[in-house]
């Protein structure tokens, strides 16, 4: 038997030593370029322009640093603080006044995400998503036809319905029917989480960074499917290819599966009510209306029941998501104020951001580099000079959505999955996500790119 000293091994004493030496290093960093923002108007007196450009820099360099790794370490602070803070040290400094602070905030953007946001909470309390993992497993009697079933069902309903909540939502499901059914879980959540954000390049709903690109570019919902859902068909094809050919263990074995029956808690009336409020609300999409506008009203009419209590549906909303929307927006608005000069904007025009495969590429890297979100807001000034401003958008639409399979940390729905899988004693780790995700997000990117490039 070991015994125990209660001493710690020197190993994991020099690991949280360099941690802790590292947290320090970033907070100073951090904090040396808050302070520089905050002194610059003093320190260069009769110079405002160029104070205010140190100021807009610093504020952005330090909040893009601390959203790229997801926290302050050794502060409890998240994104959304985190874009709370730079926006506010953006109005402090002088780099964006208040009201421009107020009006660079897309009231759009943020409308449409909580109208979707009520919409998926009424369908998840409702026990929908139960009731429809429920019926699809009963009906994939092998391994093969799960996943497929699994797939499908996450992409099609992360087009419409945003994937970050899907995952939300499906993770649970699936974790609890593979085991029970005695597979490995890991490859479906693997796939709810890959094909979710697919899917979600279908529509302008289907993630957060494409509801901005639908406010910025003023895209029709028909005119951005049309263009990009073939993109996300043929993603979900290959992803479920390339899952299959990575575990063929799971997947080569021919054994039958058969779901126990399990009682579900259904209200069925609100099941009803909330499918037909999700109709409702693609039929307003596809027939012209502001998207903002459809999902916000048809969400609010959700609202008047009886049968579930408002507070219960406010407690599903991602208030923080909307919160670091809101400072996100005036973080690169003050940035684009003070930094984009002439001089900066003839450098990005010699990029030829025209050209699909290099939008491509650079949209992909910073994506990965800051997170989806931030990088269209950074993308965005650079694409207002461009000779087919809609083909650009859709290329960044594309590329920010499918780079987010590169890694575990590429996409919020992926650290989703692999939360709620370590919540039930499933470890999805690095290296196993990216096994898969490399090669998936190279051939999804390569058939986005061949499309729009045609």
């Amino acid at each position: 038997m070991m015994k125990v000293t209660g001493e710690i091994p020197p190993a994991v004493g020099r690991d949280r030593q360099l941690s802790h030496w590292v947290s320090r290093l970033v907070i100073a960093i951090l904090f040396v370029l808050a302070g520089a923002a905050a002194l610059a108007p003093r320190l260069m007196p009769g110079n405002e322009d160029a104070a205010r450009r140190v100021a807009a820099g610093s504020i952005f360099a330090a909040s893009y640093i601390a959203l790229a790794i997801g926290r302050v370490p050794g502060l409890y602070i998240d994104r959304a603080g985190i874009a709370l803070v730079g926006a506010s040290l953006m109005v402090a400094s002088g780099a964006i006044a208040l009201p421009e602070a107020y009006r660079a905030i897309d009231i759009n953007t943020i409308t449409l995400l909580l109208g979707m946001m009520i919409l998926v909470a009424n369908l998840r309390i409702s026990g929908f998503f139960a009731l429809a993992t429920t019926w699809v497993a009963a009906r994939a009697h092998r391994p093969i036809a799960l996943l497929g079933a699994v797939t499908v069902v996450a992409g099609i309903a992360s087009a419409f319905l945003v994937n970050d909540a899907i995952c939300l939502v499906l993770s649970p499901l699936v974790i609890d029917l593979t085991l029970a059914l005695r597979r490995n879980p890991v490859p479906y959540l693997l796939a709810v989480a890959m094909a979710s954000n697919i899917g979600s390049t279908a529509t302008i709903t289907g993630n957060p960074q494409n509801m901005l690109v639908g406010s910025f570019s003023g895209l029709s919902y028909p005119a951005f499917a049309a263009a990009l859902a073939p993109v996300a068909v043929l993603g979900i094809l290959v992803a479920i290819g390339l899952i299959v050919a990575l575990h063929r263990a799971e997947f080569m074995d021919r054994a039958v599966i058969a779901p126990k029956p399990s009682h579900l808690r259904v209200n069925r009336p609100l099941v009803l009510r909330s499918l037909a409020a999700t109709a409702a609300v693609i039929a307003l999409f596809f027939a012209g209306q502001p998207p903002a506008k459809a999902a916000i009203v048809i969400g609010a009419l959700l609202l008047l029941t009886r049968r579930v209590k408002s507070t219960r549906v406010y407690a599903e909303i991602d208030w923080s998501l909307l919160l670091m929307f809101a400072g996100l927006f005036v973080i690169t608005a003050g940035a684009g104020q003070a930094l984009l000069t002439p001089r900066v904007l003839a450098g990005a025009a010699r990029l030829h951001l025209e050209n699909v495969p290099i939008l491509a590429v650079i949209t992909a890297a910073l994506s990965n580099l800051v997170s989806n979100v931030p990088a269209v807001l950074v993308i965005r000034p650079f694409l207002a000079g461009i000779s087919d401003p809609t083909g650009a958008w859709l290329t960044v639409a594309m590329a920010s959505t499918l780079a987010g399979n590169l890694t575990l940390l590429g996409s919020v729905a992926n650290l989703i999955v692999a939360e709620k899988a370590a919540q039930r004693g499933v470890s999805i780790g690095f290296a196993v996500y990216a096994r898969v995700g490399l090669p998936v997000t190279l051939c999804t990117l390569a058939i986005g790119i061949a499309w729009l490039a045609r």
